[in-house]
Protein backbone atom coordinates (compact mmCIF):
# COMPACT_ATOMS: atom_id res chain seq x y z
CA UNK A 1 0.00 0.00 0.00
CA UNK A 2 2.78 2.33 0.87
CA UNK A 3 4.83 1.97 -2.38
CA UNK A 4 0.97 2.36 -4.40
CA UNK A 5 0.53 5.81 -2.42
CA UNK A 6 4.20 6.40 -3.28
CA UNK A 7 3.30 6.18 -6.94
CA UNK A 8 0.40 8.20 -6.89
CA UNK A 9 2.64 10.98 -5.55
CA UNK A 10 4.94 10.71 -7.73
CA UNK A 11 2.53 10.85 -10.90
CA UNK A 12 1.24 13.92 -9.41
CA UNK A 13 3.47 16.06 -11.26
CA UNK A 14 1.69 18.51 -13.76
CA UNK A 15 -1.07 16.80 -12.57
CA UNK A 16 -4.78 18.54 -13.79
CA UNK A 17 -6.89 19.25 -10.84
CA UNK A 18 -9.75 15.74 -11.85
CA UNK A 19 -6.37 13.90 -11.73
CA UNK A 20 -5.67 14.74 -8.27
CA UNK A 21 -8.83 14.40 -7.00
CA UNK A 22 -8.97 11.09 -8.28
CA UNK A 23 -4.89 10.54 -6.73
CA UNK A 24 -6.44 12.17 -3.08
CA UNK A 25 -8.89 9.27 -3.42
CA UNK A 26 -7.16 6.85 -4.10
CA UNK A 27 -4.74 7.49 -1.71
CA UNK A 28 -7.37 8.31 1.69
CA UNK A 29 -8.77 4.68 0.35
CA UNK A 30 -5.01 3.26 0.35
CA UNK A 31 -4.44 5.27 3.58
CA UNK A 32 -8.01 3.83 5.36
CA UNK A 33 -7.00 -0.16 4.38
CA UNK A 34 -3.29 0.96 5.84
CA UNK A 35 -4.56 1.72 8.98
CA UNK A 36 -7.31 -0.97 9.32
CA UNK A 37 -4.24 -3.52 8.90
CA UNK A 38 -2.07 -1.65 11.36
CA UNK A 39 -4.72 -1.82 13.89
CA UNK A 40 -5.14 -5.56 13.09
CA UNK A 41 -1.61 -6.53 13.43
CA UNK A 42 -1.80 -3.93 17.14
CA UNK A 43 -4.27 -6.24 18.12
CA UNK A 44 -2.44 -9.84 17.65
CA UNK A 45 0.33 -7.95 18.86
CA UNK A 46 -1.34 -6.64 22.27
CA UNK A 47 -2.80 -10.29 22.35
CA UNK A 48 0.76 -11.25 22.85
CA UNK A 49 2.30 -9.64 25.89
CA UNK A 50 3.28 -11.59 28.17
CA UNK A 51 2.65 -11.44 31.81
CA UNK A 52 6.18 -11.03 32.55
CA UNK A 53 6.12 -8.20 30.39
CA UNK A 54 3.14 -6.67 31.79
CA UNK A 55 5.08 -6.55 35.42
CA UNK A 56 8.05 -5.42 34.09
CA UNK A 57 6.06 -2.12 32.47
CA UNK A 58 4.50 -1.64 35.92
CA UNK A 59 7.73 -1.49 37.35
CA UNK A 60 8.93 0.64 34.99
CA UNK A 61 5.31 3.02 34.79
CA UNK A 62 6.09 3.09 38.78
CA UNK A 63 10.09 4.41 38.46
CA UNK A 64 8.95 6.49 35.09
CA UNK A 65 11.18 10.04 35.81
CA UNK A 66 14.46 7.28 36.79
CA UNK A 67 14.11 5.03 33.69
CA UNK A 68 16.57 4.94 30.83
CA UNK A 69 15.20 5.98 27.04
CA UNK A 70 15.78 3.16 25.42
CA UNK A 71 13.53 1.33 28.24
CA UNK A 72 11.23 4.13 27.61
CA UNK A 73 10.84 3.27 24.03
CA UNK A 74 10.47 -0.28 24.61
CA UNK A 75 7.64 0.52 27.18
CA UNK A 76 5.97 2.62 24.70
CA UNK A 77 6.24 -0.16 22.07
CA UNK A 78 4.10 -2.57 24.11
CA UNK A 79 1.66 -0.08 25.17
CA UNK A 80 1.04 2.14 22.13
CA UNK A 81 -0.54 0.44 18.45
CA UNK A 82 -0.48 3.39 16.55
CA UNK A 83 -0.13 7.92 17.18
CA UNK A 84 -1.13 9.40 14.07
CA UNK A 85 0.00 13.01 13.88
CA UNK A 86 -0.77 16.18 11.93
CA UNK A 87 -0.48 19.73 12.72
CA UNK A 88 -3.87 19.88 13.93
CA UNK A 89 -4.25 16.60 15.59
CA UNK A 90 -2.58 14.11 17.48
CA UNK A 91 -4.36 10.58 17.99
CA UNK A 92 -3.08 7.85 19.81
CA UNK A 93 -4.42 4.36 19.78
CA UNK A 94 -3.22 2.22 22.79
CA UNK A 95 -2.87 -1.14 23.30
CA UNK A 96 -4.02 -1.48 26.55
Amino acid sequence: MESEIEKLLDTLTGATPVLISYANAKIEELDSRRQALASEIAKLTAEAVSPEQIDTISNYLDDWENVSFEDKQQVMDLMITVIRATSENLQIEWKI
